[in-house]
């Protein structure tokens, strides 16, 4: 589900806001955090949050609040063929989740080999460091 905003693609990139995100490598036991934004077509890991159902929801709303994203960023993992798995689609029921409980718009990347590159990186956090590279995918896509 990629959400876009209103009227964006009219207005010149020059000209535009500076939007923020936070991103999120989604997997069932752990969660990668990750923030950016389009002014500096960066991200930076935050942190991995080691909590399911309601805890997940309370930790990811935390961070919400303190980092006041414009968007969310979810991650999707799929094979390498670009084939859907068991996992795409509970990443993207993650995404779903969390676009209904925090009315941002969700935007979903093919998050392939994210944490080959965040290993590569010699992450500390591999799943922050996902979070990130993921991001920093959406960001360099963006106009």
């Amino acid at each position: 589900m990629i959400a876009a905003s209103p009227g964006l693609a009219a207005v010149p990139p020059a000209t535009r806001a500076a939007a923020s995100f936070l991103a999120f490598d989604f997997g069932t036991r752990r969660v990668g955090v990750a923030s950016g934004n389009t002014l500096t077509r960066s991200a930076t890991p935050l942190e991995t949050i080691s909590a399911i159902g309601d805890a997940r929801f309370e930790a990811i709303a935390r961070l919400i609040r303190e980092w006041r994203p414009d968007a969310l960023v979810v991650g999707v993992p799929r094979h390498p063929d670009g084939k859907a798995h068991e996992n795409t689609l509970r990443a993207q029921r993650f995404a779903r989740s969390l676009g209904g409980r925090f009315g941002l718009p969700v935007h979903e990347v093919d998050e392939r080999y994210s944490t080959v590159e965040a290993a590569a990186r010699g992450a500390r956090d591999l799943d922050a460091e996902a979070a990130a590279v993921i991001l920093e995918q959406f960001l360099g896509n963006r106009e």
